[in-house]
């Protein structure tokens, strides 16, 4: 669990409820219903019109990512890699071929297949870096929705304040009417401004880390597929795949 995401979600709620609670305020004066469902429902509606059904359901299905991060990049690649870089160089390249059975990843199964097969390292990387670019692009898309959340729900907002004020110039011969129109109002903004830049833009940004790790495992991956495929040292692929981790 991504404990850093939990703490900035409560840290973030609790400066903006505390402070109303400072300036004297009512933490009731902030749960509208009304001003909730204009607001997220149609933020809802506005990413669910701009999106095919397989971005928007990939989009809703990685945001436990937030949460439950993707293992990233790992010493245990780096093992895994440098295991089959031992067993090509000790039996050949056809003894990597009972590996593939035991693979789950089918972009691994594919790079190991090709590499079993004798296919040229230039040609094994043109190949592979096209699946890393569609997956990628595929996952980028993903968590875009979140990012036009964020730019959809503060113009929700807006109207669904400007659909308080209406209803308070209908109601003006009615005094006991006017607050709650005039608390849907400011409400639905608050709500629109604070979920665009409490919640979605920080989801899509956080998203956005993770799949920059995905893919870097994957470049790990081939990059140690290619080595493999030029013969290189067990050691000098162990030592280049350990330059991706940094320092």
């Amino acid at each position: 669990m991504d404990k850093i995401s939990i703490a900035g979600l409560l840290i973030s709620l609790l400066a903006i409820l505390g402070g109303q609670v400072l300036e004297g305020g009512h933490l009731s004066s902030l749960l509208q219903p009304t001003a909730f469902l204009i607001v997220v429902g149609g933020t809802l509606g506005a990413v669910m019109l701009q999106s095919p059904f397989a971005v928007f359901r990939r989009g809703l299905s990685i945001t436990r990512w937030v949460f439950f991060p993707p293992r990233g990049g790992s010493q245990a690649v780096v093992e895994q890699v440098t295991r089959w870089s031992g067993l090509a160089r000790k039996e050949g390249l056809l003894a990597l071929e009972n590996e593939i059975q035991t693979l789950r990843d089918p972009f691994l199964r594919k790079g190991l297949q090709l590499l079993v097969d004798g296919a040229e390292p230039l040609r094994l990387r043109e190949v592979m870096e096209v699946d890393i670019d569609t997956y990628e692009g595929h996952m980028r898309s993903a968590a875009k929705i979140w990012e036009s959340a964020g730019g959809y729900a503060p113009t929700v907002g807006i109207l669904g304040a400007v659909m308080g004020l209406i209803h308070v110039m209908e109601n003006l011969s009615d005094p006991s009417k006017l607050g709650a129109g005039i608390a849907v109002a400011f409400v639905a903004t608050i709500y629109g401004v604070g979920v665009a830049n409490l919640v979605f833009l920080p989801i899509a940004k956080k998203l956005q880390f993770c799949i920059a790790d995905l893919v870097s495992v994957r470049e790990m991956y081939l990059d140690g597929l290619v080595g493999i495929a030029n013969g290189d040292n067990p050691r000098i692929i162990e030592s280049r795949l350990q330059g991706y981790f940094g320092h």
